[in-house]
């Protein structure tokens, strides 16, 4: 089939770069299931706890049993190696994609930016043809193999890396950030006795280097993998900053996420050279054309992920008073590693015939991870609170409890500062954030 040539999202452009970005994240992806079940966090985070965080609108979500749970995790690292390898691609991020989503949505105070992003990507890749090349799939059926496919499949991706790194380095531009270099000034003094570099994060200009440095990265670094001339320069630095933040920070693996996802700037002639060197060899001039039907869905399918992906990270304009106090707008807007929060919460039951008044161990219900969170959240807060007021209901008989909190959260290193409103009922489900 000839090329399209009318427009530059449907204009031909090499395979190689989708084959590189489905193997690597097929690969990290496998190794990080294993990597789950392997530290026993199946255990820690979905069995051990009574009670789960939801996130909005997924209540009905609930975990499995302890079988069933590493039987998902399996499916997860298997369905990861099904697309590290093209075979039943389609299949393999379909199941990958649910079953992923479904593991973050068990517990919401799992949530982290980079599980977001896998979601996200898995998501992409259900759509894109990154199986038709070097591949299982085209071992099995070589007629489906092409050279080329639409440019919009390869933009995509880049698209939603752009929008990642730019977002985080707008999110830093707030005061604390920028002007007294916080929370990095707290972080960075507790890796002091590392080896050679730890003296230096003892100094207050180390912390201010670090957060400037940080929102220039992340503002810039996506538009100079992007130009030609500062690409590989650029490419040096991204390896270099996230594996300074490895070093420095458990974030898991976003930070090889990023380094490995980041090459899909690279032309297609560089991953050709990268995929040769095992075994790559595509001599087809096939495009790859989406059927009509295909196209009709997926232009305002992307058109709306692309919308909301933009809203997403400054919806929190729509709400008043700091996103880093109330947390309002806080989650999916790549607010990475910007706030350093403690929190204090004690919940009080009381039962509105006898006055009796019980104070709340946490601990009874919550896993420690579990509390840290909910501790410095306000819509965890609310649901813990109507948690309790069926848990008194059902197991203590109390009839419509009153449900109260005593919540003290330090911001950024700050004094400790009521958090919400200790008079009001829980239990009738409104929750009020005191302004920062």
């Amino acid at each position: 089939m000839k090329p399209p040539t009318s427009n530059l999202l449907n204009a031909p452009k090499d395979i190689a770069p989708l084959i590189t970005f489905r193997i690597l994240f097929g690969f990290l992806m496998a190794f990080g299931a294993v990597r789950f079940m392997w530290n026993g966090w199946i255990e820690r985070l979905y069995i051990e706890p009574q009670f789960f965080f939801k996130f909005y609108g997924f209540a009905w979500v609930e975990s499995l049993g302890l079988t069933e749970m590493y039987a998902v995790f399996s499916l997860i690292a298997l369905s990861a190696l099904g697309i590290a390898f093209g075979c039943f691609y389609r299949i393999s991020t379909i199941v990958f994609f649910v079953l992923f989503t479904y593991v973050e949505l068990i517990d919401a105070t799992n949530y982290l930016n980079h599980y977001y992003l896998v979601c996200l990507f898995a998501f992409i890749l259900m759509f894109l043809p990154a199986n038709r090349a070097f591949s299982v799939d085209v071992w099995r059926n070589p007629k489906r193999k092409v050279k080329y496919v639409p440019a919009w499949t390869v933009h995509i991706l880049v698209l939603q890396l752009t929008i990642v790194y730019t977002c985080a380095g707008i999110a830093k531009l707030n005061a604390d950030w920028i002007f007294k270099a916080l929370p990095l000034s707290i972080w960075l003094p507790e890796h002091k006795n590392l080896p050679i570099i730890g003296f230096l994060f003892s100094y207050k200009w180390v912390a201010f280097l670090f957060s400037w440095g940080g929102a220039l990265y992340d503002l810039t670094i996506a538009y100079f993998l992007r130009y030609a001339p500062t690409r590989k320069l650029a490419y040096v630095l991204v390896v270099l900053f996230h594996l300074m933040t490895y070093l420095l920070f458990n974030i898991g693996l976003f930070p090889f996420i990023m380094i490995f996802s980041t090459l899909i700037f690279f032309p297609a002639k560089t991953h050709q050279k990268w995929l040769r060197s095992i075994g790559y060899r595509n001599e087809s001039k096939t495009f790859f054309s989406y059927a009509n039907g295909w196209t009709n869905v997926m232009r305002p399918l992307f058109i709306s992920y692309i919308v909301v992906q933009l809203f997403l990270p400054f919806r929190h304009w729509l709400y008043q008073g700091n996103v880093l106090w109330n947390e309002q707008g806080y989650r999916f807007s790549w607010r990475v590693m910007v706030v350093e929060k403690i929190g204090q919460v004690t919940f009080y039951v009381k039962d509105k015939k006898t006055n009796r008044k019980t104070e709340i161990i946490n601990g009874r219900y919550l896993t420690q991870f579990q509390e840290k969170q909910m501790s410095i959240q306000p819509d965890f807060m609310l649901q813990f609170a109507q948690f309790l007021k069926e848990e008194f209901q059902l197991v203590h008989g109390m009839e419509n409890p009153i449900i109260t909190v005593d919540a003290h959260v330090a911001l950024n290193g700050r004094v400790s500062k009521r958090f919400v409103d200790a008079n009001l009922n829980l239990g009738d489900g409104e929750i009020v954030v005191i302004d920062y």
